[in-house]
């Protein structure tokens, strides 16, 4: 069960003036699972962080949006230990327990960037919205 998220590094460049054609590459990726220990009150129980790195590179180099940070799971020692021991030898996760942290990643950081590309003038990492011309109909 996810029950925390925070941020540890917000970096947002604008190199220079983007013009022309703008590809926007974003990627989010697992760095680290690491042990760590949650305390409630007087009791003390065993879980994980998972290091994130989220980027949104503009090429051809205008700039970038760079969000770390760590998603914070809880589970049961057994399975704390299950998720410990495949990371160590493969560097993978379940793809059931995966997507959850990755959405939770994707949920939080997309929004992030949107707002940072805004203050540097840079055009949003994600598509927008836009509302289309309905085309004539023929009578």
């Amino acid at each position: 069960m996810i029950i925390g998220f925070n941020f540890n590094t917000i970096s947002v460049q604008r190199k220079r003036n983007p013009s022309g054609n703008i590809d926007i590459k974003n990627n989010v990726a697992i760095k680290d699972v690491q042990k760590t220990d949650f305390k409630f009150g007087s009791t003390s129980q065993q879980g994980l962080k998972f290091i994130f790195e989220f980027t949104s590179k503009y090429t051809p180099d205008f700039g970038e949006v760079l969000l770390t940070g760590e998603v914070l799971y809880l589970a049961d020692d057994k399975t704390t230990r299950q998720i410990l021991d495949e990371w160590a030898s493969s560097k993978k996760i379940s793809k059931e327990l995966m997507s959850g942290i990755l959405n939770t990643v994707l949920a939080r950081c997309n929004i992030q960037a949107l707002v940072l590309s805004k203050e540097v003038n840079l055009p949003p990492p994600i598509p927008m919205p836009q509302i289309g011309k309905e085309p004539e109909k023929k009578k």
